[in-house]
């Protein structure tokens, strides 16, 4: 079992499943046409693939088909909507909203509109990631033209309550935008419900391609509307020019279509594996903490942080293991988690973080290796740690003078 790879880490990609593949694998050899390409049948049954495609995805979510735009992933879709609706209203105004634990995909464009003479509110989080509600109700100003908050959070699993920031944001008259990557598929989610007017999300966090993904634009109460980003060609109604990735726009559709088929017997398996991890990491070591809202979290999310262990050191003990230290678009960086320093989690402790995710074809079997080996790989660092001994001695580390004499 131990020679066997385990992977963990559903936050950064999910496999594609053997049934998606083989829905899209028609289309790249033998279905190959250009939805766009209208003189030919190779053209139609592309086109036709697309709409059927775009159907499912909307259905999934409580839209209409022509309210779905799709796109090459979610990061794509995210500056799509953030720089395309602030630029179409900049007229109303220049103020934007966001919080300080959204993916980078947001954050980025965001300061990138600030450079550009945009004022931008970025709201903080409590110790759980969650957002206070009456904190936005007072960030929102007459000339705030749209609000860009995340539904589920990618490192910490922590939900935020769309329902009620749609409701806020009606009230005001502001745009809401919702990065809703970690929770289509898989949490139940309802544009018209939750009050959200633009939202994002990709196809390899539900088991589909990488490179394809969606942006919702919704056309009534109100009709939204955005500056393209990318032109050339006036494909998507004109909002995002491009030839349209017929075989991943397939899959992503089936991949969704499975989620929600699959989600009624799927998330309670998955939540089931999460809590187990985490209870047999939690009874066997000591001086560990739970990052994130204990409850209103992601059902296949588990962070964890590690006192007196270094993250990056633990991720070396685990080898043959897939986890991961933080978000993946930031796990390059020696720099401690920005998600867990806004949630005033200190340099060390976010230092020695751990993200698991469970996935669709985790079994039981494979948690508990993970869990005995992280386990195992805790208890070897910290033998070699003079603090946790120190701790270990009943030494209150926040008295010691450690300063040389």
């Amino acid at each position: 079992m131990s020679e066997k790879f385990i992977y963990l880490d559903h936050q950064a990609t999910t496999p594609v499943d053997p049934e998606v593949f083989e829905t899209m694998a028609p289309y790249f050899c033998q279905r190959y046409g250009n939805a766009a390409s209208r003189n030919h049948s190779f053209g139609w049954d592309a086109e036709k693939a697309v709409d059927l495609a775009r159907q499912k995805v909307a259905s999934a979510i409580g839209a209409q088909a022509k309210e779905i735009i799709f796109t090459s992933g979610a990061t794509e879709s995210n500056n799509m909507a953030i720089l395309g609706a602030a630029r179409m209203y900049r007229e109303k105004g220049r103020h934007l909203i966001t919080c300080a634990t959204e993916h980078k995909a947001v954050l980025d464009p965001m300061k990138a509109l600030e450079h550009q003479g945009w004022d931008v509110t970025v709201l903080g989080v409590d110790d759980e990631g969650c957002l206070n509600l009456e904190e936005l109700r007072q960030a929102i100003r007459p000339d705030t033209v749209l609000v860009s908050i995340m539904h589920g959070n990618n490192e910490i699993g922590t939900l935020h309550p769309v329902a009620e920031i749609g409701a806020i944001c009606a009230e005001n008259n502001v745009l809401f935008h919702c990065d809703a990557t970690q929770t289509v598929g898989k949490e139940t989610v309802d544009v018209g419900e939750m009050g959200i007017h633009l939202m994002s999300f990709s196809g390899h966090k539900i088991y589909g391609p990488k490179g394809v993904g969606a942006l919702y634009v919704r056309r009534r109460k109100p009709r939204v509307r955005l500056e393209p980003v990318v032109y050339g060609g006036g494909h998507e109604r004109g909002f995002r020019s491009g030839t349209l990735n017929v075989p991943g726009i397939v899959g992503m559709a089936k991949a969704l279509e499975m989620s929600l088929e699959l989600r009624e017997t799927e998330q309670p398996r998955i939540t089931a594996l999460r809590d187990r991890l985490q209870a047999k990491l939690f009874t066997e070591l000591d001086h560990i903490k739970l990052n994130g809202h204990p409850e209103r979290r992601l059902s296949c999310n588990l962070n964890v942080s590690f006192a007196f262990v270094e993250g990056e050191s633990l991720l070396m003990g685990l080898e043959g293991i897939a986890v991961s230290s933080g978000s993946a678009c930031t796990s390059a960086s020696l720099e401690p988690s920005y998600v867990l320093r806004a949630m005033d989690v200190g340099d060390e402790l976010a230092h020695s973080s751990i993200r698991f995710g469970v996935g669709r074809f985790t079994t039981e079997e494979e948690v508990d290796e993970v869990a005995r080996r992280t386990i195992s790989a805790v208890q070897r660092l910290r033998a070699m740690s003079p603090l946790y001994e120190m701790v270990q001695e009943g030494i209150d580390l926040s008295t010691v003078n450690w300063s040389a004499h």
